[in-house]
C-alpha cells in the first residue's frame, strides 16, 4: 500500500490512462427550483421550476468522470434517433478526451432520468427508457467496436445499468475478449446473476447489490467480506470492491487481506453517480500500472469529493489530491480550499440558504486586529471566506523579508479559527478575479478602507450583495509587530 501523500504523484500520472467503456449510456435532467404552497388539486408540492440542466448519466457518467481526470476514453454505447441521443452524442463530443461510438436503434428510446429538485431535495425521478435486449446487428457492432477498440485500452470498464446493453450473454463475450487481449475488466454490475460477469478483474457492487447476488446477509464488515468471498469463488473474480455509502468501502481481493477503506466524504448532499466516480478512478488508476489497493483508495478519496455536489458530479485530479493532503492534515487544514472545490461548497451553502461573505489579506503574523476583523465579518454573514494572498503577492506587496511566514503557514493559522469557514489562496495582488466567480453576498473589509476603495464592491453590489466595513482595533498591524521585533532584536 502507498502513503497518502505518496499516491499524488500517480494522481498526476492519470492522464497517461487509457480506458475502454462499455455500457447503457444516459441523459441525466435536473429541475430545480422552489417549493411554496401545495397543490389545490391534489396533496403534492407544486415547484416553481428555476433552471433546467443536462449532463450525461449512466456509462456516460463513468466517461465524464474519467475526463475530468484527464483519461483517454473510448466509449460504446446505444442511443436512440431522437432528441436526448442527439444531445447525448453532443456532450460526449464537447469532452476533449473522449472518442464514441454510439450505436442506433430505430425503435429504441433514449435513457433519460429527470429529477426535481427543490432546493437541497430531491422530490421525486422520472424515467423515460427502453428496456429490451439489444438485436442481433447492434450484438456484432458492439463486439466488433470492443475488439479493435481492446487494441489500444489498458482497462475495460462495463457499466451496467440493466437496460439492455450488457445483458443477454454480451457482457460474458466482452470478458471473455478482454481476458484474451490481456486486459483487466472492471463491472459496475445490475445483474443479480454474477454468471453474467464470471472471469471479471473487479466488480463493484453496493451494498444491496452484493446481497441480491450472494443471497447473504451484509449488515457487517465480517459479513461483507463472507458474501464477497462467496461471489470470488463462484464466479473466478479477481476482486470485490463493495461500496457501502457512509460506512465506506471494502476491498476483497482474491488473493491478499480485506481492506476497509472509511469514507472520505465530509458533507454528503447528493449521493447520485457516486458509483460511477468510483469505477472512473479505479479504472483510471488500474490503467496506468497503479496497484489494485492504491487505486481503491484513489476511488474512494473521489467518491468523498462528489457526494459534497450537486447532481452526477466529477473529481477532477486537483481535488482528488486536496482530498489525499486532508488523510493526513487536521480538520482545520481540511478547510483550505482549491478554487473550484470551494465554488461547490459555496453552491451547496446557497442551496441551504446561507449568506456568503468574504475577506482577503496577507494575515501575516495574525494578531488581535485580526482576530476582532474575522469576528465582525463572520457575524455579518452565515459563512465565511477568507481570501489570502500567496507568498509570491505577499512579497510584491509589502517587500523583502516578506511574509514572514509561508501561505501554507498562514492558511492552516486562520483555518484553525472558528470564525472562518474555508481558506482559499490566489497569487494576484487583488483578489477581483476571486470575488468575480464567487459573488459573495457581503464583502468585508477593515474601516481604514471606503467603499470606493474597496476592491470588488461594483462587483458585489451588482449582484445584490452589500460591502460591510468593519471596525479596527487601534495599534494592530504586522508591520507594527515586526518593527517591534527588530528593536528588541537590536538591543
Amino acid at each position: 500500500m502507498t502513503a497518502g501523500t505518496d499516491l499524488i504523484a500517480l494522481i498526476g500520472s492519470l492522464r497517461n490512462a487509457n480506458v475502454l467503456c462499455i455500457g447503457d449510456v444516459m441523459l441525466d435532467r435536473f429541475v430545480s427550483g422552489n417549493v411554496e404552497r401545495i397543490s389545490p388539486e391534489a396533496p403534492i408540492p407544486v415547484l416553481r421550476i428555476e433552471s433546467e440542466t443536462a449532463m450525461l448519466g449512466g456509462a456516460g457518467n463513468v466517461v465524464r468522470n474519467l475526463a475530468a481526470l484527464g483519461a483517454r476514453v473510448h466509449v460504446v454505447g446505444l442511443i436512440g434517433k431522437d432528441g436526448a441521443g442527439a444531445e447525448i452524442r453532443s456532450l460526449l463530443r464537447a469532452l476533449k478526451t473522449v472518442k464514441a461510438t454510439l450505436l442506433t436503434e430505430p425503435a429504441r428510446q433514449s435513457a433519460i432520468k429527470t429529477r426535481y429538485l427543490a432546493g437541497a431535495q430531491q422530490l421525486m425521478r422520472a424515467d423515460r427508457e427502453t428496456v429490451a435486449p439489444i438485436d442481433v446487428k447492434t450484438r456484432k457492432d458492439v463486439l466488433k467496436a470492443a475488439n479493435e477498440a481492446l487494441k489500444n485500452s489498458a482497462v475495460l470498464v462495463l457499466s451496467d445499468y440493466g437496460k439492455g446493453m450488457l445483458t443477454d450473454g454480451i457482457a460474458k463475450e466482452l470478458i471473455a475478449a478482454a481476458r484474451k487481449a490481456k486486459v483487466p475488466v472492471i463491472v459496475d454490475p445490475k445483474s443479480t446473476s454474477y454468471a453474467d460477469y464470471a472471469g471479471a478483474s473487479v466488480i463493484t457492487p453496493n451494498r444491496q447489490e452484493l446481497r441480491r447476488a450472494s443471497g447473504r446477509a451484509v449488515d457487517s464488515d465480517k459479513a461483507v467480506i463472507a458474501a464477497a468471498k462467496s461471489l470470488i469463488k463462484k464466479h473466478r473474480l479477481g476482486a470485490v470492491l463493495a461500496t457501502r455509502s457512509r460506512d465506506g468501502m471494502t476491498l476483497i481481493a482474491a488473493n491478499g487481506k480485506p481492506v476497509h477503506l472509511a469514507t472520505e466524504a465530509r458533507d454528503v448532499f447528493d449521493v447520485s453517480g457516486a458509483g460511477d466516480t468510483v469505477v472512473a478512478a479505479l479504472a483510471a488508476g488500474l490503467s496506468v500500472g497503479a496497484a489494485l489497493e492504491d487505486a481503491a483508495r484513489i476511488a474512494n478519496a473521489a467518491a468523498g469529493i462528489v457526494v459534497g455536489k450537486v447532481g452526477t458530479a466529477t473529481a477532477n485530479a486537483e481535488e482528488i489530491v486536496a482530498a489525499l493532503h486532508h488523510q493526513t492534515l487536521s480538520d482545520a487544514e481540511a478547510k483550505v480550499f482549491a478554487l473550484e472545490s470551494l465554488l461547490d461548497r459555496i453552491d451547496l451553502w446557497r442551496r441551504r440558504g446561507w449568506r456568503v461573505g468574504f475577506t482577503n489579506g496577507c494575515f501575516d503574523l495574525l494578531h488581535p486586529g485580526h482576530v476582532s476583523l474575522l469576528k465582525q465579518a463572520r457575524n455579518a454573514c452565515d459563512r465565511l471566506i477568507v481570501a489570502l494572498n500567496a507568498d509570491t503577492s505577499v512579497a510584491r506587496l509589502k517587500g523583502a523579508g516578506r511574509p514572514v511566514q509561508n501561505e501554507a503557514a498562514r492558511a492552516a493559522v486562520l483555518a484553525s479559527l472558528a470564525d472562518v469557514d474555508a481558506v482559499t489562496i490566489f497569487s494576484e495582488d487583488t483578489p477581483l478575479k476571486l470575488i468575480e466567480k464567487i459573488r459573495p453576498d457581503v464583502l468585508i473589509k477593515g474601516a481604514d478602507y471606503t467603499r470606493a476603495t474597496v476592491v470588488g464592491a461594483d462587483v458585489v453590489e451588482r449582484h445584490g450583495g452589500k460591502v460591510f466595513l468593519a471596525e479596527l482595533v487601534p495599534g494592530q498591524s504586522t508591520s507594527a509587530t515586526i518593527k517591534k521585533l527588530n528593536k528588541k532584536s537590536k538591543k
